[in-house]
């Protein structure tokens, strides 16, 4: 079975009730639910969690690598600020996918330059709760693909 953490940064608990102009109404417990329901249908197991400390994401990041997972990262402020971050991805060597809510480059110019990016094998952005669920769809066929190219090997 594909193992994906899904991983959640600063803010995020506030889902449904902050900016629902700019994030929407859906809380984070709803994006669970949806994605516990798609991952089930795809062979995945999920882990979800959130934080809103930079060195327990880095924390899940080096954990998700060290199982041999896939990691679907909203790191949320964390996305622009972070190097830590974005050296414990690479570090990890484990395959990740970069989601936001929001179209961050219809948004603050500081928002338009994702520091994690560059080490992602892709990036979903401007859907909603939609990015999630492209997300992992997107993360589980790349891990399928590379496990299915490595046993041919």
């Amino acid at each position: 079975m594909i193992a994906i953490h899904v991983l959640n940064g600063p803010n995020l608990n506030l889902l449904g009730r902050r900016e629902p102009g700019i994030y929407g109404s859906a809380t984070l417990d709803d994006i669970e639910h949806a994605l516990r329901a798609q991952a089930e249908g795809l062979g995945v197991a999920l882990t979800f969690r959130q934080t809103n400390h930079e060195g327990e994401l880095v924390g899940f990041v080096q954990e998700a690598g060290a199982a041999g997972a896939g990691i679907l990262i909203n790191a949320a402020a964390y996305t622009h600020t972070s190097i830590a971050l974005r050296d414990a991805i690479s570090g990890s060597a484990a395959l990740a996918v970069e989601v936001h809510l929001s179209n961050v480059h219809a948004r603050e110019t500081f928002r338009h330059v994702s520091l994690i990016a560059p080490v992602c094998a892709g990036v979903i952005c401007g859907f909603g709760p939609t990015s999630y669920r492209l997300g992992l769809d997107a993360l589980a066929g790349l891990i399928d693909s590379r496990n299915a190219a490595a046993s041919q090997n």
